[in-house]
C-alpha cells in the first residue's frame, strides 16, 4: 500500500538535508498518516480510512460531507 492519504492525496515529499559544508543530500519527507473508521451518516457504514492528520484535524472541524463537497465538486 502506498503511504498516501486516502482522502486528500498528499504524499511524501523529496528535500535536500544540507550540511555545515554545503554537501546537499537527498531526504524524504513522509506525511503523518494514521488509520482512522469514519461514519457516514448518507449512507450509515463505518469507512476505515489511511488519513493525514492534518486531513483529520479538517473532516473533526468540517465534518465529512462537507468536506467531500468542499474538495471534491
Amino acid at each position: 500500500m502506498a503511504r498516501q492519504c486516502d482522502l486528500t492525496g498528499k504524499s511524501r515529499q523529496s528535500n535536500n538535508k544540507v550540511s555545515h559544508s554545503n554537501i546537499k543530500s537527498r531526504v524524504f519527507k513522509q506525511p503523518n498518516l494514521k488509520t482512522k473508521k469514519i461514519f457516514d451518516p448518507e449512507s450509515g457504514q463505518t469507512i476505515r480510512l489511511k488519513l493525514a492528520a492534518s486531513t483529520i484535524k479538517t473532516l473533526d472541524k468540517m465534518g465529512l460531507s462537507k468536506f467531500l463537497r468542499k474538495n471534491f465538486r
